[in-house]
């Protein structure tokens, strides 16, 4: 099984709706290339599960289409933001691993 390893900075920002949830979007660019390498390989809601690195802490997660971006995005618990010390509006660099 090959994984496929990218790198990428974002913006952190906080979801506008019900609860308190923090993301990531992923470049478009990088969205094309994981819609194209997983194809039908997506769970639930559309998601691709994912490693996830930033600065010296990392997680397991998925990430999961964001049709206003038309990319992905990534969430960003809490447990991470404290630990690497990022509020929303910073930019961030990720590196996430998807196995294919």
């Amino acid at each position: 099984m090959n994984d496929l390893s990218i790198t990428f900075s974002g913006e952190l920002w906080m979801y506008e709706g019900k609860g308190a949830w923090f993301f990531i979007t992923l470049p478009e660019e990088d969205g094309d290339q994981i819609k194209f390498i997983t194809g039908g390989k997506r769970q639930g809601w559309g998601s691709v599960k994912v490693s996830a690195k930033i600065g010296k802490t990392a997680w397991s997660t998925s990430i999961f289409p964001d049709s206003k971006s038309g990319s992905y995005v990534l969430p960003i618990k809490a447990d991470v933001r404290k630990k690497e010390k990022i509020e929303t509006g910073d930019s961030v660099t990720v590196q996430l691993t998807i196995a294919i």
